[in-house]
């Protein structure tokens, strides 16, 4: 199955670097682009919930780096949460 990273910019201009068990995430985001909070997190959630079932389809069990990956990016997100003009760009995918 083929992985990928790919890297974010955050309202705070820090950066990531995340990871995804499947390209499906390239579905979901085009590089170059800045999400507003709220619609990145219901992106990331689902693409991420894909490529976690695609492991499971393939391999029987979940994706936990994908799980783990999905938690940190929460966690970030939650610093952002009180800002309404929070945006999280997509710099670039890694394959």
């Amino acid at each position: 199955m083929p992985e990928m990273h790919y890297r974010l910019r955050w309202p705070d201009d820090s950066e990531s670097l995340c990871y995804s068990p499947s390209l499906v995430i390239k579905d979901f985001f085009v590089p170059g682009t800045a999400y507003p909070l709220p619609d990145f997190l219901r992106r990331v959630r689902e693409a991420t919930h894909i490529a976690s079932e695609r492991v499971r389809a393939k391999y029987g069990f979940a994706c936990s780096a994908a799980a783990g990956q999905l938690q940190a990016i929460e966690d970030q997100a939650d610093r952002f949460s009180g800002r309404p003009d929070a945006r999280v760009e997509v710099l670039s995918f890694v394959e």
